[in-house]
């Protein structure tokens, strides 16, 4: 296979403007208004698998988005590689911070700068350009499945579903996942755990309306003053979280791991400069790794109450709003962890306010064996790109349905990223290094092959 290098030379530009026609559809799960660009995007996809070389693709209705289904069987004796990846793309607010259009993706610095650019599109189509050379180089050396979803930054709540309505359909020997990261572009990974997310939005409600802030100031609460008031009484001086039962059923993970983990490449000078900030936070007693791979969190991801226009406007207003989410580690079960945070969180308010909790969304952690052969032909297959062995690495991040295919489908995952942490994912200005596309699509070339070897 080492006419990929060359294939990939020689389709370069190709390669590049086919994703650049997935990245201009503004595939936003989470917005309604973007209902006809996800159908519009699952057809682009059902015309590049084609086109690549699967033997039938189809777009298939679900719950909600339609999910693009493909395959290529040369052999059923032969292992087959189901690929999975997502083409919803995040929100891109705020828009003004945006050095170019979102949606018009433009090359700069050697990095694709767009929505979608990583995150899934740019690192779900290395599959698609990978299975095309080996398709068309008649060098595929096992049966090829492919599954992408529309909703996966929206919790993927049609995928399960579907893959308990298909699980005949969806068989297979490992589930290739690209979205994912490396540590660096000279420092290959392997992500070989995620964490579980929890995610609910709590309102606290005063006042039947929006009360003068001089007239009743001082003798009504003012619910985002409560707010702030409850949300910092979740954790304590050690950044530890409140919530009676949150680490009850938390996997410790033994000296010896946490003593592989600390060999991982880190520079925690680096790490501050690159989000500019002087000093870093959270929980006590172990490392920024370890607080970001086998230690569950908590954070608000959004609050909101008020006043928010022009100038001043002076009221108590009469209800304040909060996004939470919990990052979870293995044998946390995030319906559990909600009961226990909506009980707890229920009991800090005052008698002066009313609180609601409504669930959103959320899912498992998973972990991948170094042992397994999917990880064996992985490790084989970084190795011939990059010149040395991949550190295996657990990440911070969710993807829910990775825990959920093992759950539904008995199948486990191998999860090959090639994003970096300055790639700017679910924030303006996503970009994804040129350099890391085209050596995602040689080392999932050669993934095919070592695993077919296993």
């Amino acid at each position: 296979m080492n006419n990929i290098k060359n294939y990939i030379e020689e389709n370069k530009e190709r390669f590049l403007e086919e994703l650049f026609e997935l990245i201009r559809i503004p595939s936003i799960s989470s917005i309604d208004a973007h209902k006809d660009d996800m159908i519009r995007c699952a057809e682009k996809w059902k015309q590049f698998i084609l086109a690549a070389g699967a033997d039938k693709c189809e777009v298939m209705p679900s719950q909600g988005n339609p999910i693009v289904y493909a395959e290529k069987i040369i052999d059923p004796k032969l292992k087959t590689i189901m690929i999975y990846g997502h083409y919803d793309v995040m929100p891109v607010d705020p828009l003004e911070l945006w050095d170019t259009n979102p949606f018009e993706p433009v090359i700069k610095d050697g990095k694709i700068w767009a929505r979608g650019a990583d995150d899934d599109k740019g690192q779900s189509f290395m599959h698609a350009k990978a299975f095309e050379y080996l398709v068309k180089t008649n060098q595929l050396p096992c049966n090829v499945k492919f599954m992408l979803e529309g909703e996966e930054e929206v919790g993927s709540p049609s995928l399960y579903p579907f893959c308990e309505e298909h699980k005949e359909l969806l068989q297979a020997d490992i589930i290739l996942v690209s979205d994912t990261g490396m540590i660096s572009p000279d420092t290959p990974s392997i992500t070989t755990g995620l964490r579980g997310l929890g995610y609910v939005e709590v309102k606290v409600t005063g006042p039947n309306r929006d009360l003068h802030s001089g007239l009743y100031g001082g003798a009504v609460a003012n619910p985002i003053n409560i707010l702030c008031e409850m949300i910092t009484k979740l954790s304590d001086e050690n950044n530890h979280i409140t919530v009676p039962g949150f680490y009850k059923e938390v996997v410790f993970v033994s000296d010896e791991e946490r003593e592989l983990m600390s060999k991982a490449p880190y520079n925690e000078e680096e790490y501050k400069k690159e989000i500019d900030v002087e000093e870093l936070h959270g929980e006590k007693g172990y490392s920024t790794i370890e607080r970001t791979g086998i230690r569950p969190s908590l954070d608000v991801c959004g609050i909101w109450g008020g006043y928010q226009g022009e100038g001043a406007k002076t009221v108590i207003p009469s209800t304040a709003h909060a996004k939470i989410s919990f990052r979870l580690v293995p044998d946390q079960d995030y319906n559990v962890i909600t009961e226990r945070f909506q009980k707890h969180f229920e009991s800090l308010a005052p008698k002066s306010v009313k609180v609601e909790v409504t669930p959103l969304h959320g899912g498992y952690a998973y972990v991948s064996p170094i042992d397994m052969p999917a990880y064996i032909a992985a490790d084989k297959a970084y190795q011939r790109t990059y010149g040395k062995r991949p550190v295996p690495t657990r990440s911070g991040g969710s993807i829910p349905i990775v825990a959920g295919f093992e759950r539904i489908l008995g199948i486990k995952s191998i999860l090959m990223g090639f994003g970096l942490s300055t790639d700017a994912i679910h924030s303006p200005n996503e970009n994804y290094p040129l350099e890391q596309f085209y050596n995602g699509i040689e080392t999932i070339t050669y993934f095919y092959e070592e695993f077919s070897k296993q």
